[in-house]
């Protein structure tokens, strides 16, 4: 499992990791890609994350007013 941050950029030793995870599945797949191809499916997926987590916090019609005071 990995995780990720969403306040900041990838520190150096966790580039470092995927830089090297990217490389052995180059190593194992034969395309030379593989390591842009990690990074841009972390990416992906931290972007839908972020869409789930934004959805969720807006306040729809049918749930209780949680700042109203009657």
């Amino acid at each position: 499992m990995i995780a990720l941050e969403t306040l900041g950029p990838i520190n150096e030793s966790a580039t470092h990791f995927l830089v090297d995870l990217g490389r052995r599945l180059s190593a194992n797949s034969n395309e030379e890609r593989e390591g842009a191809f990690l990074f841009q499916r972390l990416s992906i997926l931290l972007q839908h994350f972020n869409v789930f987590l934004l959805r969720d916090s807006f306040v729809t019609s049918d749930a209780p007013d949680l700042w109203s005071f009657e």
